[in-house]
């Protein structure tokens, strides 16, 4: 362990969140193994300062520039550098202070930080799945350009990403990618109709921040989750399948040539796949709880109810059609999920927003980085004016 580990230095872009906080934990936990160096937040300053003084880091970022000074001031009787503003976020990613970054922005706001931090020759624990979703092939490219590694943070990606080692030459047949189905597996749309935020924020399984509990209730996340499999792994889309499975105990299988499929397994707790990428390819022990196999419990597996779930079908689509669409499918979900946790949208609404949003911006087959941009503020947009924002 000695060779690579006398120290990691850590760059949490969006260290408040729930992916940052717990991550801080595992760093807290193995003190002798890792250092945040850089913390940033969009807002949560309070939380941002506590973060600071607990661990010092190099650096912080606030993005929102009007509680710079507060953050300044709070800090300022400390070594800490204090920056604010979007374009900060990119500058520090590109610093030479740190060894690894944990990409856990939420959305599309994680892209530019991330492809700034791979341009630097940085390796990346990808928990913003959106930065995939959005422009996985020149995020995939440049990573190979720049031959660093991008390890994901997603429990099902962590899981077939851990399944995959010592098989770099055997070729995959298919992944499966194990959803829980929320809170809301089994009903139907009828009872949909009428659920409220506070309802569909409630995870059987996972602790988890807003947005990704809304996209799993409506089975987006699953169906970001696919598009961002085919990037990691290089896969053909019909190689990426997904299968309800309510224990969340598999977080997904690998299936090769042969008809041999591996799983990985354990209790849901996401501090396990940051902990693996955070000192992969090393694993380190920890006193997390165990699953055991001697309690009587099933796990049990069905298929999607793509019916009533359809935004999982919206998203498979545009795992199919390519181009521009994921891009546009992600950002009217934004849009949507945002509205919807101010009850400005309905929980079925969601679904025909985004469908609607789709179908209005111009297919692009192989777009720039800056015609992703120009297709998500497109989307954005038309979105937000369908409700009247």
């Amino acid at each position: 362990m000695s060779n690579s580990f006398p120290n990691r230095r850590i760059a949490i872009f969006g260290s408040t969140g729930s992916i940052g906080c717990q991550a801080l934990e595992v760093i807290a936990a193995n003190p002798d193994k890792f250092t945040a160096e850089v913390l940033t937040a969009f807002s949560n300053e309070e939380l941002l300062i506590k973060q600071a003084l607990q661990f010092n880091p190099n650096i912080v970022v606030i993005g929102d520039d009007r509680k710079y000074p507060i953050v300044k001031e709070a800090l300022s009787h400390t070594d800490v550098k204090v920056f604010a503003g979007e374009k900060a976020l990119e500058d520090v990613a590109g610093m030479d202070c740190y060894d690894m970054m944990l990409a856990a922005i939420v959305g599309f706001a994680g892209l530019r930080p991330t492809l700034c931090a791979l341009e630097a020759g940085k390796a990346i624990a990808l928990a913003n799945k959106e930065t995939l979703v959005v422009a996985g092939d020149i995020v995939m490219q440049k990573a190979i350009e720049k031959r660093v590694p991008v390890i994901p943070v997603d429990s099902e990606h962590s899981a077939i990403f851990q399944c995959l080692v010592g098989e770099t030459r055997n070729k995959i047949e298919k992944v499966i990618l194990t959803a829980s189905g929320g809170p809301f597996l089994g009903k139907k749309p009828n009872y949909l109709v009428n659920v409220k935020r506070d309802h569909a924020l409630q995870h059987p399984n996972w602790q988890m921040g807003a947005k990704i509990t809304i996209d799993s209730a409506t089975l987006m996340n699953k169906g970001l989750e696919m598009i961002e499999a085919k990037w990691l792994f290089d896969l053909a889309p019909d190689q990426v399948q997904v299968l309800v499975h309510p224990q969340s105990i598999i977080h997904s299988l690998v299936q090769f040539e042969d008809g041999s499929i591996k799983a990985q397994m354990g209790l849901p707790d996401m501090k396990l796949p940051i902990q693996y990428a955070l000192a992969f390819p090393h694993r380190i022990p920890n006193q997390f709880p165990r699953y055991n196999f001697r309690t009587p419990s099933q796990l049990t597996f069905e298929e999607p109810d793509t019916k009533t779930f359809r935004n999982l079908v919206l998203a498979t689509e545009a795992l199919f059609k390519g181009g521009n669409q994921p891009c546009v499918l992600n950002a009217a979900n934004e849009i949507a999920v945002f509205a919807f946790l101010r009850n400005r949208v309905g929980f079925l609404d969601m679904t025909d927003l985004i469908e609607r949003t789709l179908q209005h911006v111009p297919f692009i087959e192989k777009p720039t980085l800056e015609e992703y941009f120009e297709s998500d503020g497109e989307a954005r947009n038309f979105a937000a004016s369908l409700l009247k924002l």
